[in-house]
């Protein structure tokens, strides 16, 4: 899967960390809403991103999310990602609640 990133010693990207933590904020954020009422949550900001250990694709992650702050649309959430209880990533995610429902399809 990550075979290129690096050949002969395969990391998990920074950007796969932080879209998989964004993610996780996501949902959390979208649990204080009843299920057919849920609005998108779309990442607005990155804050503070520091990837404190390399992962391997083989390694189970847990991911964390705690919200820190609301202002109107905008949702504050630290977020940490670990490894076998030690941490691997860290940061702040904002997340935008959108007023969109469900996203159009690509075309």
């Amino acid at each position: 899967m990550f075979a290129g990133h690096f050949p002969g010693n395969p990391l998990v990207p920074g950007v796969i960390l932080t879209e998989a933590l964004a993610q996780t904020a996501g949902i959390a954020a979208a649990s204080g809403y009843p299920e057919n009422a849920r609005p998108l949550f779309l990442l607005s900001a990155i804050r503070g991103m520091k990837f404190l250990a390399s992962v391997r694709p083989e390694e189970e992650i847990r991911l964390r999310a705690e919200k820190l702050a609301q202002v109107d649309q905008l949702l504050q959430f630290k977020v940490q990602a670990s490894v076998d209880g030690k941490v691997v990533a860290e940061g702040q995610l904002v997340l935008n609640v959108s007023t969109e429902t469900s996203m159009a399809p690509l075309e």
